[in-house]
């Protein structure tokens, strides 16, 4: 179903379609402050938070995803990071230093915020979310481009490509899955990825990206790219021209 070289060509493709959306590319491709509850600056709660995300730095690279915790109620922080599954762990360290700092800035005095660049994410609140499927927030984003093939067979090819990297994202240790199908009309090949962060059992991986899998239509029907950003799991589809 996938190839490292088709795997590649799909990723670099995704990367430039969606950062064309962002003015910067250091920009991130979303974010959202997930908290009600205030902290002031110097307060525990805060040196908490800067421990936690200096943790997060060295768990989450060397293998793609790390989790931690950091001091007591009330003032107790939890954290994860995620970087996508095909990056280096320097490209996945580097993502992770500008989300950091950029969620604590976009979302200054707030205990709880989710941040999503292309090759990674940080998540942090102030209560315990681990093992939980969130759905609450999402980011989506699509490619102005309508697609090539008849919608009906692009759509059919699309969620059969989907479904079954659901299904090997789930069932895989890293929680990540990409490949490709050919749609079978002109020269068009379809490109996907589905992850999902690592807290999560193999039953819920799956349930959260069916869940993403079944938004992609309200936001990218009939769209060359689509991309469903979550905090538990995240799904993207591209239709190329050029098949490798």
């Amino acid at each position: 179903m996938s190839s490292p070289k088709a795997i590649a060509y799909f990723l670099s493709l995704l990367s430039i379609i969606f950062s064309l959306q962002k003015a910067h590319a250091a920009d991130p491709l979303g974010y959202s402050c997930l908290s009600p509850n205030n902290f002031t600056s110097g307060s525990p709660y805060e040196l908490n938070l800067i421990k936690l995300i200096g943790r997060l730095y060295l768990k989450t690279p060397p293998i793609g995803y790390g989790e931690a915790s950091v001091g007591r109620h009330p003032d107790q922080t939890y954290g994860l990071g995620l970087c996508r599954g095909d990056i280096s762990s320097w490209a996945c360290l580097d993502c992770l230093t500008k989300a950091g700092p950029e969620a604590l800035k976009l979302c200054p005095g707030t205990k709880g915020a989710v941040i999503w660049y292309d090759e990674c994410m940080v998540k942090y609140m102030d209560q315990d979310f681990f093992g939980q499927i969130d759905t609450s927030v999402a980011v989506y984003l699509w490619n102005g481009n309508n697609v090539s093939a008849p919608l009906g067979l692009f759509n059919q090819k699309s969620y059969e490509l989907l479904g079954q990297l659901a299904d090997e994202a789930s069932m895989g240790p890293k929680r990540y899955a990409s490949g490709h199908t050919e749609v079978g009309y002109g020269n068009d090949t379809i490109y996907g990825l589905a992850q999902c962060t690592r807290d999560l059992s193999s039953s819920d991986c799956k349930k959260c990206l069916s869940n993403e899998i079944n938004q992609l239509p309200n936001c990218c029907e009939g769209k060359q790219g689509g991309r469903v950003l979550g905090e538990s799991c995240n799904v993207s589809l591209y239709q190329s021209m050029n098949p490798i």
